[in-house]
């Protein structure tokens, strides 16, 4: 499966922290009652981008942009950028 060109705007809850296991980081978020599940970079641009395992708490709000997958019953995206409070994540600032 592929992703949307278009770019989507999520806002939601963390469920699970950011993970740099795996050849990308991931992060799970919490949207009305579906769990998202966000790719983000490879851990060496995702840690360029500032982001950590630890970082954004379980249960804090964020607001993620990214390309979700074309299967909407997959709540899957490629996450471009990441709003936590006043900090801000460009994971991918080239495609934002």
């Amino acid at each position: 499966g592929g992703q949307e060109e278009a770019v989507t705007t999520l806002s939601g809850t963390v469920v699970q922290g950011v993970s740099m296991a795996g050849p990308h980081a991931t992060m799970k978020m919490k949207v009305g009652n579906d769990i998202w599940n966000l790719t983000l970079a490879p851990p060496p641009r995702a840690e360029r981008a500032g982001l950590k395992e630890g970082l954004i708490p379980v249960g804090a709000a964020i607001t993620v942009r990214g390309n979700r997958n074309l299967d909407h019953d997959r709540h899957e995206m490629k996450t471009i950028y990441i709003k936590h409070g006043a900090a801000e994540y460009h994971v991918y600032p080239d495609r934002e």
